[in-house]
C-alpha cells in the first residue's frame, strides 16, 4: 500500500515553538556574524522551503500573497532568517507562476527544489544599478552553453545554496547585447566564495561574494536569453521583480511591526516624574508619534497586499498580457518596495524615539531591528532607479533612453 505524504502547510511548517527558538537565536547570530544554521535546518526539515511548490511538485502551491504573509510572520521574530530564505522563495515562487501560466521552462527547478535543492540569487554587482536588465558579468557563447565570468555580491544563503541564479551579458554583437539568465551548480569549476559579509544589519544572511571565473553553464541550465535593458522584460524577468520586491516589502513590514509592539510595551511601562499619570503612554506627543507608526504600517500593508493580490490573480493569464500590463507590474513593484521599506525604517526610527536612550542598548532587539531596517532601502531597485522608472513609464519615455538622469 502506497502512503501519500501530505503537502506542507503554513501552519505545519512554521509553528509558534519554532518562532520562539528562532527569536532566541537571532541575537547570537547577529552578534557573532554567523549563518542561521539551526534555523535553516529546522525550516528545511519542516518543509518550509517547499511552500511555493505547486501540488504536482509536492507542495501546497502557496502564491505570492500567501508567501509574503508567512515571511512577514517569520520576520517579526527573526528578520535575517526571513530575508535569506526569501532568495530561495523568489525562484521557486517564480517557477511556480511560470508553470501555472503555461510556461514549463523552469519546471526542472521545481523538481529540483522538491528534491531538496536550495536556490540563491547572484544578481548584485558593483557598478550596475540595473540588476537583471544589465550586467557587468560576461557571458561567452561556446559549444553546448556559455562561459560566465564576473563578481557577484550580496549572495544570501551562501553557506547552503545548491544552485545560484545568475545573469550575465553577451556583448558579442555590440549592437544587440543580450542577457543570459542561468542557474549554476555549486560544484561547477571556476566558482569561488569570498567571505566578505560583515555588514550593518541582516548579518545572519551571510551574503558573501561569489567570484565566477570562466564558469561553464550548459544550455539545459540556461533559463532565458533576452535583449539587454527593459526590452528584455519577459515574464521571467518581471516575475523576479514581483516576487523579490513583494517579499522584501513584507519582511521589512514584519520587523517594523515588531518594533511598534516593542515601543508599545515601553510606553506602557516607562515612567516620568513630570507626567501627572506617571507613564509616557499618557503623553500627547508620544501618543501622536505612536499613532503615526500605526498609520505608516497600515498604509504599507495595504500597498503590499494590493500588489500581491493582483499579481497572484492575474499571472494565470500572463500569456495575454499587454506591454501596459508589464509596465504596470514593473513600476508598481519598485514603488511598493520603496514605500514599504521607507515606511518600515521610519517606524523603527520612531520606535527608538519613543523608547528613549535605554532602547538602543547594544544587543537589544530594538537596536538590532534598527540596523536591520536600514538595509531595506538598499535592496534593488535603489531610490534613483525607482523614481526614474516610475516617471519614465508615466511620461511615455523609453526606460532605456538616455540620459538616464541629469
Amino acid at each position: 500500500m502506497t502512503t501519500t505524504v501530505p503537502a506542507p502547510t503554513a501552519e505545519s511548517v512554521l509553528t509558534e515553538e519554532m518562532l520562539r527558538r528562532f527569536e532566541d537565536r537571532a541575537a547570537g547570530y547577529d552578534r557573532d556574524n554567523t549563518f542561521f544554521t539551526e534555523d535553516f535546518e529546522e525550516l528545511r526539515e519542516s518543509g518550509y522551503l517547499k511552500l511555493a511548490l505547486p501540488e504536482a511538485f509536492g507542495g501546497p502551491g502557496a502564491n505570492l500573497q500567501e508567501i509574503g504573509r508567512i515571511q512577514r510572520r517569520l520576520a517579526y521574530h527573526a528578520p535575517a532568517t526571513a530575508l535569506a530564505t526569501n532568495m530561495h522563495f523568489y525562484w521557486t515562487g517564480l517557477a511556480a507562476d511560470l508553470h501555472r501560466a503555461g510556461d514549463p521552462t523552469c519546471d526542472w527547478l521545481l523538481e529540483e527544489a522538491a528534491a531538496g535543492g536550495v536556490f540563491a540569487a547572484g544578481h548584485g554587482e558593483r557598478g550596475n544599478d540595473l540588476p537583471l536588465l544589465l550586467s557587468s558579468a560576461e557571458a561567452e557563447r561556446v559549444d553546448g552553453g556559455y562561459r560566465i565570468t564576473g563578481h557577484k555580491s550580496f549572495g544570501s544563503l551562501t553557506p547552503v545554496w545548491t544552485r545560484l541564479g545568475v545573469h550575465a551579458m553577451d556583448a558579442s554583437d555590440p549592437a544587440a547585447p543580450t542577457i543570459v539568465h542561468a542557474f549554476l551548480k555549486r560544484d561547477a569549476e571556476g566558482i569561488q566564495i569570498n567571505e566578505t559579509w560583515d555588514a550593518l544589519g541582516m548579518r545572519a544572511t551571510r551574503s558573501d561574494d561569489t567570484v565566477l571565473e570562466n564558469v561553464f553553464v550548459p544550455d539545459e541550465d540556461v533559463a532565458y536569453v533576452v535583449p539587454a535593458g527593459a526590452a528584455g522584460m519577459n515574464l521571467f524577468v518581471l516575475g523576479v521583480f514581483a516576487w523579490a520586491e513583494t517579499t522584501f516589502s513584507n519582511i521589512y513590514l514584519g520587523l517594523a511591526e515588531r518594533a511598534k509592539d516593542l515601543a508599545a510595551e515601553q510606553l506602557q511601562t516607562k515612567s516620568s516624574m513630570a507626567i501627572g499619570q506617571g507613564l509616557y503612554q499618557f503623553h500627547p506627543e508620544y501618543q501622536h508619534t505612536f499613532a503615526e507608526m500605526v498609520m505608516g504600517l497600515d498604509r504599507a500593508e495595504a500597498l503590499i497586499e494590493r500588489y500581491a493580490e493582483e499579481w497572484s490573480s492575474e499571472v494565470l493569464d500572463a500569456a495575454s498580457w499587454t506591454p501596459e500590463t508589464f509596465g504596470k507590474f514593473a513600476w508598481r513593484s519598485v514603488s511598493m518596495k520603496h514605500q514599504a521599506t521607507t515606511a518600515a525604517f521610519r517606524v523603527v526610527d520612531q520606535a527608538v524615539d519613543v523608547s528613549g536612550g535605554f532602547g538602543v542598548t547594544r544587543g537589544g532587539m530594538l537596536e538590532r531591528l534598527f540596523r536591520d531596517a536600514r538595509m531595506g532601502r538598499l535592496h534593488p531597485a535603489n531610490f534613483a532607479v525607482t523614481h526614474e522608472l516610475i516617471a519614465k513609464t508615466h511620461l511615455g519615455i523609453d526606460p532605456d533612453a538616455s540620459p538616464r538622469w541629469g
